[in-house]
Order: structure tokens, then sequence, then C-alpha cells
């Protein structure tokens, strides 16, 4: 276990637990869970679908809970991390450890009585996988961590769609696959303007570890290769054209600005403008393309599309 204890602990209130959750990531995660709860093809009763999302987001922030309480003293020696509530000394590790763990399996028990054992036992796989298989395992021995990583964060709108259909078909593993695929260039764009960070605490993540060149090709590599994963849902009929025009310009988009960064070599003092542009489209593009899935479920059918 890499956490330390922190000699003094200042006042914490409840910001500081709710910190400890990344409510930003966590808009992404319930969004995408949200879209795929819509987008399954049968109806589900409201109180259970909210009840569903409320799991799935309590899962979410109980497993990044889970990472600050292990990764604390390396983000403590990182810029971009070390005001978060524990390397910043607002909360006890005990504190962090007990609400992780509260917050993971209350989340999965309410997501199986309230909803089903199959979404609930998807649920805890994706905590597992965050809290243990990419924190723990991954993160700190390969610069290949996002990569496989990139399932801890795709597991959500599999987790919404099978809330509703009680079972795993072709739609839900595709959208799993598209946020797999989409992650290494989304986080390797991050990773290109904060890498002295990483390399300060001795994290591999690819630009450390590969060189800028290597990511960079890789970025673009990963672009391309997520066309047809996009694509896909259109091709078997699972959506109808208005996701499968508004995949294929949005990932056209998220093609042409990986271009630049993929070509370029950023000199001391860069400003890094084509890599942060990539990074703040990706995360658009999801949003985006997430929603164009709903819009289309419920849209298509009314044009037969």
């Amino acid at each position: 276990m890499t956490a330390t204890a922190t000699p003094v602990v200042l006042p914490s209130d409840w910001r500081d637990f709710f910190a400890l959750t990344k409510p930003r990531v966590m808009s992404l995660v319930i969004f995408t869970g949200l879209c795929g709860l819509l987008a399954a093809p049968e109806g589900i009763n409201p109180v259970i679908g909210f009840t569903a999302i409320l799991c799935i987001a309590l899962g979410a922030g109980g497993a990044a809970t889970l990472n600050q309480w292990w990764e604390s003293d390396l983000d403590a020696g990182m810029k971009r991390t070390a005001q978060r509530p524990l390397p910043a000394g607002r909360l006890a590790h005990g504190d962090a450890l007990t609400f992780g763990i509260i917050l993971s399996v209350g989340s999965v028990i309410v997501m199986g009585l309230a909803v089903h054992w199959l979404a609930a036992s998807i649920l805890a796989i994706s905590i597992l996988y965050y809290a243990v298989i990419y924190t723990i395992w991954l993160k700190p021995r390969t610069p290949q961590n996002i990569v496989i990583g990139g399932g801890a964060g795709a597991f959500p709108p599999m987790i919404g769609w099978v809330a509703v259909t009680g079972e795993i078909t072709a739609m839900p593993i595709l959208l799993f696959a598209i946020i797999f695929m989409w992650t290494p260039p989304h986080f390797w764009a991050l990773a290109l303007f904060v890498q002295s960070d990483y390399a300060k605490v001795g994290i591999p993540m690819m630009p450390v570890v590969k060189g800028e060149a290597s990511t960079r090709r890789q970025i673009l590599i990963y672009a391309v290769l997520l066309l047809p994963f996009v694509i896909a849902p259109w091709w078997i009929g699972g959506t109808g054209a208005i996701y499968g025009i508004v995949a294929l310009v949005l990932t056209l988009a998220f093609i042409a600005l990986s271009v630049p960064v993929a070509t370029r070599r950023a000199v001391e003092g860069d400003s890094m403008k084509p890599e942060k542009r990539l990074f703040g489209f990706s995360i658009l593009y999801l949003f985006a393309l997430f929603a164009a899935l709903v819009v289309d479920r419920f849209v298509s059918p009314l044009w037969n599309l």
C-alpha cells in the first residue's frame, strides 16, 4: 500500500468527502450510464431507473475514493493533485477508506436488491477494476496502464443498458468498447502536458516511458481505430441514421484534431495548444456521441430512419 499517515489532519467538511468522489469524472460516468439506460430497447420504471443511475454514481465515487486513498502520497508529489483532501491533510486516511468501502459495497448491494444482480455484478467488477486492477496493479507498473485500465471507465453505459434489459448483448458490449478505445487518446493528450508530474512521482505513463513521439503516434492510431467501433452500432442495426451520421462526423473531427498532435514536436515553453484542444474536445466528443445515441433511440423510429 502506498498511502501514508498524515501527521496533522485539518478540519474537514462534506465538500472534502465529495471531492474524494472525483465529481468531474463522475459527471461523465453518470451521463454515459444514463444514456445506456435510456437507449436500451425496453422501458424501465422511473424509480428503478433512478436507483440504477444512483448506484452507478455511488459506485464510481467509491472507486475514486479508494483510488485517492491508495495514491495519496503520489498525489502529494504532483502539482495537479496536491490540493486533494488527503494529500492536503484535510481528511484522515481511515475516514477516506471507510467512506470508499461504504459507497462501493452499498452501491452494489442496493443495485442487486432494487434492480437485479447481473447489473450489480457488473458494477462490482467495474469498482474492482478501477480500485484494484488499475490503481494498484497497472498504473504503477506499465505504460499500458491506460490502455488496459480503460475498461474501468467503460462499464457505466453497459450497466445502464443491462439494468433495463437484464442481459448482455452486442450493443452494451459495443458501448463498452467505444469508451475503452476512446480512453487512450483522451488520457494521453492530458498526459502530454502534465508528464512532468508523472515523471516526478515515478508513474510510468506513456510519454514518460516511451517518449512523446511514440505517444503522439499512438494517439492518432487509437483515434483512427475508434472509428469502426463508434460506427458499429449503426452497422449492426442497433441504432438509426441520426446516431450513425453524428458518430461519423464527430469521430472524423476527433481524428482531424489528433493529426497535429501526432505530427508536431513540442519545445520547451510550448503552450501545448493542440494537445489541450484535443483533450477538451475528447470530453465534448463523448458527451455528444452518447447524447446522439439517446436522441436516435427516440427520434429515429418516428422518422423511420
